[in-house]
C-alpha cells in the first residue's frame, strides 16, 4: 500500500517487540525512517539492524530510552527534536484482581501508560502544528471501551488515552495535523503468550487450545474470537 510516507521520520515507542515492532516494520516498508525505542539498548540495536536489512532504502535509528524517566526523555528530545509521525505505543499490562491494585500500582500505570505518551505529544505536537504537517497516534485498546474486569488498572489508562487523544485532536482543527487513537483487540505479543502459558502451565493442551480457552474464559466480550498475531 502506498501511503505517501516515503522519507518521513517516525518515533514508535516500545518498538522492539509486539505491536510496536510490527508498526515500525510496516512503516519502514512504506519508506519511513523509523526511530526504534525501548529500554534495552541491545534489543533496540538488533531491531534497527533487522529493519535496515529488510528495508535498506530507509535509515532506522536507535532511540533507546525509558520514556517514563524525565531525564532520558529530555535527552531523546535533544537527539531527535523533530518527527513527522509519533506513535505512542509503549505501555504495560498484566492481569490483576481489583482488590490487589494498590495506589502505587495505579500511579505506576498512570506514569507509564499515560504521562509518558502525554509528554511526547506535548513536545512534538506544537512543532507539527507549526509546520502544518504531522500525525500523532495513540495505541489504546478495546479495554478503553469494554473493560474486561481482568485488568482494571490497564483499562483505566487506555480510557484516559482515548480522552487525551480526543482533546488534542481539537487543537488540530483547520490544520493538516491529525491525532487519532487505535483500539486493538487482544494481540499475540510475546508478553500475552507468556500470560496464557502461565495461566495453563500444566494443561495437556496445544497453544491454540489454550488461546481459545483464555478468550472464552477471560475476554468473552471481545470483538475478536481469537487473538491477533502481532506480526
Amino acid at each position: 500500500m502506498e501511503m505517501g510516507l516515503n522519507h518521513k521520520t517516525a518515533l514508535v515507542t516500545g518498538s522492539t517487540k509486539g505491536i510496536g515492532k510490527a508498526i515500525a516494520m510496516e512503516l519502514a516498508k512504506e519508506g519511513v525512517h523509523v526511530l526504534i525505542n525501548g529500554r534495552n539498548e541491545d534489543e533496540v540495536e538488533r531491531t534497527v539492524h533487522e529493519i535496515k536489512s529488510n528495508y535498506p532504502a530507509t535509515s532506522p535509528q536507535p532511540a533507546a530510552a525509558d520514556m517514563v524517566d524525565i531525564e532520558q526523555r529530555e535527552a531523546l528530545f535533544l537527539k531527535y527534536p523533530h518527527v513527522d509521525l509519533l506513535v505512542n505505543n509503549m505501555g504495560m499490562y498484566e492481569i490483576m484482581q481489583y482488590e490487589d491494585v494498590g495506589d502505587e500500582v495505579w500511579e505506576k500505570y498512570f506514569r507509564t501508560n499515560v504521562l509518558a505518551a502525554n509528554a511526547l505529544s506535548k513536545f512534538y505536537l506544537p512543532q507539527m502544528l507549526k509546520n502544518n504537517d504531522g500525525r500523532v497516534i495513540f495505541i489504546a485498546s478495546e479495554e478503553a471501551l469494554m473493560p474486561s474486569g481482568q485488568m482494571p488498572q490497564y483499562a483505566m489508562t487506555k480510557s484516559m488515552l482515548l480522552s487525551l487523544s480526543k482533546s488534542l485532536s481539537k487543537l488540530t482543527i483547520g490544520s493538516e495535523v491529525t491525532v487519532n487513537t487505535i483500539l486493538p483487540g487482544p494481540t499475540l505479543s510475546e508478553n500475552v503468550q507468556q500470560i496464557i502459558e502461565g495461566i495453563y502451565p500444566n494443561e495437556d493442551l496445544t497453544f491454540s487450545e489454550k488461546e481459545k480457552r483464555f478468550m472464552k474464559t477471560n475476554l468473552p466480550q471481545s470483538r475478536n474470537p481469537a487473538i491477533y498475531q502481532a506480526f
